[in-house]
């Protein structure tokens, strides 16, 4: 299996598909949720069976959760820089190996709740490594015009999964028992890893490799200062961590108050996933009416009601279109911010970035249903789900409040900043590690003092978005009234250069000429740690 070229047409919401590779991924991904959902709902209902605790129950979900909170970030650095396909096949023969495992274990009866919490935080370990890899993997193989259906399928194939695997769990679970779901699961691996070893045509981006720990800060940093990406995660988490009190607890509204068996609890989920599927299609229309905010907000009400109903409403008929409305509501949510965090992103950061998405929706699930577990031991299931559903929906009160960033007119493209007087000698500097201070002059004229500090504040979170660990604004008095200095420093004058030749983007030149409108042209000196070669430059 090899790429074919790209083309730059997009051909219609299923055209990635007609990319031999990106389908056949596609498929091994689809097969592989649904065993990961048979896999989970497997999980539960042995839970259930041996009439565990509520809060042991709702673990299942913190466990294959937990390890993103855990290395998120640090698998957005691994996912940056390393072979993303060898990675995949790594992970997935891992998965494989604690799939049959598992399989073992419960045939043989040695399977006890915390055995199956411990192999179900394996598994979730190996999914934290590979999402980032894998999500930063998709724009190497699909021409730039059709990234953003790909994502759409990706979200569809997840939500289809969503469908099947539990109806299907359930069915396997009534006919042969739960060690068959466990193998259907491992060998839901064995695909994705077979597709990947018989992909022959990847190679590998040219990446300049950065030390771990310098590539972790320099990815944290830019979240930090990303007021967007902190404002889209803090939305995420508002909705995330009360929502997955419904996850958490269906098992035991399906076994209590419903009374359904695990067919009957696969059922409701295929009825989340039907929704899920249904809103996949009719988000774009939806979003281009109302917007990104409105759909957010209006997505985040109508999960919460769907919370509320299925607590309080215990008749099946009613239950199933509440959660057919919910999954439509669901993925409104997840997939809105998921794609306006990638259409943010700059490339030099995407893994990292999306490490960071993937830490915080992870880690929200693994808390809420955690939190939920425990908080449904003393006050009861039937309460707790409705009370976290009114706290969903007021998560659209964050947004009211706090606006929703507008995306419309940013400009998310590469755009290289001018050396000046910097002479580049890439022999001599290419490896060069000693930290740089660099020291901007500035000449503000009398009275633009502060539109000058306004603007260059807004330059210092440019500055550490792309690279530096500390920046600070003086006055240099010796100089005159008039004369300021921008100081930061960055690790290495490569990850300098870096900042000008691909960390900057159309925004932040932006925000670097708001500076220069008012304090014109500057003076730049560049200080580079001794030990190492330095650049030439002029005063």
């Amino acid at each position: 299996m090899t790429a074919e070229p790209t083309t730059t047409n997009r051909g219609g919401a299923l055209a990635p598909l007609a990319i031999p590779v990106f389908r056949a991924l596609w498929i091994a991904v689809l097969v592989s949720n649904v065993g990961s959902w048979m896999q989970t709902v497997g999980a539960q209902w042995l839970l259930v069976d041996e009439h565990a605790a509520p809060v042991v129950v709702a673990l299942v979900q913190t466990a294959s959760s937990l390890p993103v909170l855990l290395i998120g970030i640090p698998a957005g650095v691994i996912g940056e820089f390393v072979d993303r396909r060898k990675l995949l096949i790594g992970v997935q023969a891992f998965q494989v190996v604690v799939g049959v495992a598992m399989t073992v274990l419960t045939v043989t009866g040695q399977m006890t709740p915390a055995l199956l919490l411990t192999v179900t935080f394996l598994l979730g370990t190996a999914s934290a490594l590979q999402l980032p890899a894998y999500q930063a993997l998709v724009p190497e193989i699909v021409p730039r015009a059709m990234i953003t259906d790909a994502a759409a399928l990706s979200s569809v194939g997840v939500n289809v999964a969503r469908s099947i695997g539990p109806a299907l769990a359930g069915v396997v679970i009534a006919q042969l028992g739960v060690p068959f779901v466990f193998a259907a699961n491992a060998l839901s691996f064995a695909l994705f890893l077979v597709v990947l070893v018989t992909w022959r045509g990847y190679r590998r981006p040219e990446t300049r490799a950065e030390p771990f720990i310098d590539a972790t800060r320099a990815g944290l940093r830019y979240v930090l200062h990303a007021g967007v990406v902190r404002r889209l995660l803090l939305q995420l988490a508002a909705f995330m961590v009360p929502a997955n009190a419904l996850w958490a607890l269906l098992p035991l509204v399906a076994d209590g108050p419903l009374g359904l068996t695990s067919g009957g609890y696969g059922l409701l989920l295929a009825a989340v996933g039907i929704g899920s599927v249904g809103g996949a299609f009719a988000m774009p229309a939806i979003r281009a009416r109302i917007g990104t905010g409105g759909t957010v907000g209006v997505a985040s009400v109508v999960f919460g009601a769907t919370m509320v109903v299925v607590a309080l409403v215990p008749v099946l008929s009613v239950v199933l279109v509440a959660l057919v409305v919910g999954g439509v509501a669901w993925i409104g949510v997840v997939t809105t911010l998921n794609g306006t965090v990638q259409a943010f992103l700059p490339a030099w950061v995407r893994a990292r970035g999306l490490a960071a998405y993937q830490l915080v929706l992870f880690g929200s699930t693994a808390v809420g249903a955690a939190l939920a577990g425990v908080v449904a031991t003393p006050f009861g299931v039937v309460g707790v789900l409705a009370g976290a559903g009114v706290v969903t929906a007021l998560g659209a009160v964050l947004i009211v409040v706090s606006g929703f960033p507008a995306l419309t007119d940013r400009q998310r493209a590469v755009a290289p900043m001018p050396f000046g007087d910097v002479t580049i000698v890439p022999d001599d500097h290419a490896d060069a590690t000693g930290e740089t201070l660099v020291l901007v002059h500035w000449t503000v004229p009398d009275g633009a003092v502060d539109t000058f500090r306004a603007a260059a504040a807004l330059l210092g979170h440019s500055r550490r978005r792309t690279g530096a660990r500390d920046w600070n604004l003086y006055r240099d008095t010796a100089a005159g009234p008039d004369a300021w200095v921008e100081a930061f420093r960055v690790g290495s004058w490569q990850e300098h250069v870096d900042q000008h030749e691909v960390r900057q983007t159309g925004d932040d030149a932006r925000t670097l000429e708001a500076v220069r409108q008012v304090a014109g042209e500057p003076r730049v000196e560049h200080l580079v740690a001794p030990g190492v070669s330095s650049p030439s430059s002029s005063a």
